[in-house]
């Protein structure tokens, strides 16, 4: 290996290593909230936050239950010091509670009440402020318990959800490193029987990983990033990175068993690996591109963590790697355990030979081949038309998580419409405002024909607060005139709490009726406007942003790869079959998710008994960028052998069964270890961690088996030289393809 490429790898280890310590906490700067870019939830909330001036932007919902009830001396006396603590606490924008209001939505079924605490925080995202309010209700919880022992205080809402979640994501990555690294190791050392060697990979993993983080950490200090970030790395750095250093090593280790030295196998496994590396991360980074285009948070953190965690697995592949096999040279061996010691040259002819057999056998009998394996395939992938992208039915939150405790606490008082109300801003046309008569009586209209919605539990307005009469504007304060009524009066906020039986889909449905009829059908005046926003205004952008956004992703994804394989396999049949092959595993991963999780099919072994009903609108859009570009590295490995088996002279019906001999022990094994990666990560508690997880290994699973090893060969016998029309075959390999020994 030459010095310029030492020097090359030395800069990339140091410029890793100095990155390393930046990634330990790297979650910090990375935020659970999403932000839909544009939508009319986001402009609901820059609303409220400029025109209104309203301290309850950002809030959260203090429950407190084992008190007297609210509206008595007792009762009130003790939420008075309650009150008054959280007023002091810095922070806190706004507290509101039914000492303020007196309205009976504070009065909960079974004697419980709620504050609600308005956050504003000028140091860094408002869930910073989460941890100093649960140790402020911890405290005010002990000093109760002295006269109230069942006093209990928890904190819920949309802030200390995302709070939650964010643990329950760390939990997950760390959960599924436990599991991970111990079962790839072993893949490893079964795979390569040397310690040494099974190493390289998992560093490059980590490696790979921890710069990831570090950046993403970095960019999260200006830009909106997801937690999401942090599970998606450590997916998908274990499974590229492993995956990309194993085809490293077994063509170093196919050269130095032909005779070669150390900087001469590490350069030539270099140059062969390489290029094939390069143009597989191609088409996974291109998936990850297309993400950016999709104008909301989590997805463009996705494709951001994505595409930086593939570009440092491939070149901490192609630079470290070599460096290190260079070194090394035939002491990559050392330590071989005992009982692979013997038998590893043996083991590897008699699996080169057997998938010789293998592909010899698909060969003769293209067709039969293509029936066998594609029947069920057609069968899984017929069941994706059923994909149902609304949200998932039942309780998907972490059960152990105290804002989801206090939520269930809350519905259990019938008071859960107050995490999930609707935020409704009604704009009065020009010269009118809600002082006049004929806009007081415009906002009455609207509070009155929500409230007699049978979906409704309260309407909370400033008319509703005034109980319908103009002249107690002037007794209301001015907090809650902030938070109700814009400042210029010609913009008002009602708060429109769902009833409890109203379900997280029928609250998006409800979302959409309301800017379907319109603010001039419900108030009854021509020119007026309405915005809807709030968590199921939120939902419903969502879901609307990724369906208008998914075919235009698939189609800059498709094209991205089929330009990056034309570039390098400069056949056409060999790019349209690798996409076609490619869409084929998507469809049949996407039917085996929505079989298992959608329709409930053996989902009681992942946790999740009964089904979901449907699936997150956020795990089609994402699995199908990163499922075909992960499909398309077993394609690459094996279209690259067989190719150059094709230069070094050897006819179509040679060349597959020497490029399957070559290839399908190592896509097997590669896929083992991404199949562990991606399968530990169903295991946790975040749901749509755990359908990613899922979607990834069963596409892994069946393309690394039935698409790959049957259909893909089968196909390539079929088309025969078509294959490598119009130039694949015009270069000739300056290497022939090595001895069947292997």
């Amino acid at each position: 290996m030459d010095v310029r490429r030492l020097w090359v790898s030395g800069i990339v280890l140091a410029a890793a290593l100095a990155l390393v310590p930046f990634s330990i906490h790297s979650d910090r700067h990375l935020e659970t909230a999403t932000r839909v870019e544009g939508s009319q939830a986001e402009t609901v909330r820059e609303e409220l936050a400029n025109r209104f001036r309203s301290p309850f932007v950002d809030r959260v919902v203090l429950v407190i239950q084992g008190l007297p009830p609210a509206d008595s001396d007792e009762g009130g006396q003790a939420l008075e010091s309650i009150v008054a603590g959280l007023r002091e606490q810095s922070g806190v924008s706004g507290v509101v509670s039914y000492l303020e209001l007196r309205d009976p939505i504070f009065l909960g079924r079974g004697g419980g009440t709620f504050v609600l605490v308005g956050l504003n925080s000028a140091d860094g995202p408002v869930e910073s402020l989460v941890p100093k309010l649960h140790q402020l209700a911890g405290a005010f919880e002990h000093q109760l318990r002295g006269r109230y022992p069942a006093a209990k205080l928890e904190l819920t809402g949309e802030i200390p959800l995302n709070f939650d979640i964010r643990k329950a994501s760390a939990d997950d990555v760390r959960r599924g490193e436990t599991l991970v690294i111990p079962a790839t190791l072993v893949l490893l050392l079964l795979a390569f029987g040397s310690p040494i060697a099974a190493m390289i990979p998992l560093a490059v993993g980590e490696l790979a990983i921890a710069t990831t983080l570090a950046i993403t950490g970095l960019l999260a200090e200006r830009w909106h990033l997801s937690i999401l970030v942090q599970n998606l790395s450590t997916m998908l750095g274990l499974g590229l990175g492993i995956d990309y250093a194993l085809l490293m090593i077994s063509r170093f280790r196919e050269a130095i068993s032909t005779g070669q030295n150390g900087p001469a196998a590490a350069a030539l496994a270099a140059r062969q690996a390489g290029r094939t590396l390069l143009i597989s991360a191609s088409t996974v980074a291109i998936g990850f591109l297309a993400l950016l285009t999709v104008p909301i948070s989590e997805i463009r953190s996705i494709g951001i963590a994505g595409f930086l965690v593939t570009g440092m697995s491939v070149l901490l592949t192609n630079t470290l790697v070599p460096a290190a096999l260079a070194l090394l040279g035939c002491r990559i061996d050392l330590c071989r355990l005992p009982f692979t010691a013997k038998l590893d040259a043996d083991r590897a002819a008699r699996t080169g030979n057997r998938w010789r057999q293998v592909g010899r056998v698909i060969v003769a009998h293209p067709w039969l081949a293509l029936l066998v394996a594609g029947t069920p395939l057609l069968l899984l992938a017929w069941q994706a038309r059923r994909l149902d992208t609304s949200l998932p039915r039942g309780d998907w939150l972490p059960a152990a998580a105290e804002s989801v405790h206090a939520l269930h606490t809350l519905e259990g008082m019938d008071r859960s419409g107050v995490v999930q109300s609707l935020r409704v801003i009604v704009e009065l046309p020009a010269g009118s405002s809600a002082e006049t008569d004929a806009g007081w009586e415009a906002l009455d209209r609207i509070s009155k024909r929500l409230g007699s919605d049978p979906r409704t539990n309260r309407v909370i307005s400033i008319t509703t607060i005034a109980e319908g009469n103009r002249s107690l504007l002037r007794d209301v304060s001015r907090e809650t005139r902030r938070t109700f009524l814009s400042i210029d009066g010609r913009a008002a906020l009602l708060e429109v709490l769902p009833a409890g039986s109203v379900s997280l889909r029928d609250q998006v449905n409800w979302v959409r009726e309301l800017r379907r009829i319109g603010a001039p059908a419900l108030t009854s005046v021509p020119g007026a406007t309405l915005l809807v926003g709030g968590i199921p205004a939120l939902n419903a952008d969502y879901e609307t942003i990724i369906r208008g956004h998914f075919p235009s992703v698939m189609a800059l994804v498709v094209g991205g790869t089929l330009l990056a394989l034309l570039s390098g396999f400069r056949s056409i049949f060999a790019a349209l079959k690798a996409i076609a092959l490619n869409l084929f595993s998507v469809a049949a991963s996407f039917g085996a998710l929505v079989s298992v999780f959608q329709n409930g099919h053996g989902s009681l072994w992942l946790g999740v008994p009964g089904g979901t009903g449907s699936v997150f609108p956020l795990v089609p859009i994402v699995a199908f960028a990163i499922v075909f570009g992960l499909s398309m590295d077993y394609e690459v490995f094996l279209v690259a052998r067989v190719l150059e088996a094709r230069r070094s002279g050897l006819s179509e019906t040679d060349a597959i069964p020497e490029g399957l001999a070559r290839t399908a022990g190592l896509i097997t094994s590669a896929a083992a270890i991404m199949i562990v990666v991606f399968g530990a990560f169903t295991f946790g508690d975040f749901l749509v961690v755990k359908m990613i997880g899922f979607t990834l290994a069963v596409a892994v699973l069946i393309d690394a088996t039935l698409v790959r090893i049957v259909i893909g060969p089968a196909l390539l016998q079929v088309a025969g030289d078509w294959n490598w029309w119009p130039g694949g075959l015009a270069t000739k390999s300056r290497t022939p393809v090595m001895a069947s020994s292997k």
